[in-house]
């Protein structure tokens, strides 16, 4: 005897839940994140202004200070955007990560980049390396508060691309030191010829190239990163409606 399963019900699908294992970057960059704040912190954190690895300007006394709370909230936003972005987190943990994300807005990104603000535009570093500093302040107090409101708003697909991008922003620091560190070391053999002797205008050159391809290349990585996901998204939809209209034409 057997059992016709014409007319059964078709069985639920549960969503998948996230892997925790299925990003495996984000441990690795939990670690350098980590490893860079180490390293980065305890001067700000000795409340000693001969500790600074930026030089304070003449004209802005509370430069220390400003610095250390930029540095301070910055830190927040960094092990705060760690969390966020793993996908198994945001799934298994959905009310931590809103709670998560209100501190890395409001407790990290906003007062870093007010702060940031202030110390590019006090930088001791010369106008390039100024402009670099004010625009990536402004471009991550923008993007962050504007991924902060598409939540608010529901609209979870535009909040997912502003905080792609506030999270680059965010981790560009990283990737700025990297370059100041690689500058150095190729243009210090130069010293004496094309930069006549001054290591003031060596470190504003190193500075300025550094705080630019600091924060633009890994803005243009995340650009790339969601257009390569909406070319995806695309090309399925096109391979779903192509498939309907071809059922359609056959019946």
């Amino acid at each position: 005897m057997t059992l016709s399963t014409e007319h059964s019900p078709a069985p639920s699908v549960s969503p998948a839940r996230p892997r925790w294992w299925r990003r495996p970057w984000v441990a690795p960059l939990m670690v350098v994140a980590a490893a860079f704040l180490a390293f980065s912190l305890p001067p700000y954190l000795s409340m000693d202004p001969g500790q600074s690895r930026v030089p304070a300007p003449d004209f802005f006394p509370p430069h220390f200070v400003v610095l250390s709370l930029h540095v301070v909230f910055g830190s927040i936003a960094m092990i705060t955007c760690c969390l966020q972005i793993w996908p198994w987190f945001r799934g298994r943990h959905p009310r931590a990560h809103r709670m998560i994300g209100r501190v890395y807005v409001f407790g990290g990104c906003l007062p870093s980049g007010l702060m940031g603000l202030v110390v590019g535009l006090a930088t001791p570093y010369g106008p390039v390396t100024m402009a670099s500093d004010v625009l990536l302040a402004l471009l991550w107090l923008g993007c962050t508060l504007t991924g902060w409101r598409m939540a608010r708003q529901r609209r979870f697909v535009d909040h997912r691309r502003w905080m792609v991008r506030s999270f680059a922003l965010t981790m560009s620091i990283i990737t700025n030191r990297i370059y100041a560190v690689l500058f150095m070391i190729l243009l210090e053999p130069q010293l004496e010829t094309t930069f006549h002797g001054d290591p003031a205008l060596m470190s504003a050159t190193v500075s300025a190239l550094a705080a630019w391809l600091g924060w633009v290349l890994p803005l243009l990585v995340a650009e790339w990163w969601l257009e390569r996901g909406e070319a995806a998204q695309r090309r399925r939809r096109a391979a779903a409606l192509a498939a309907r209209r071809a059922q359609t034409s056959v019946s």
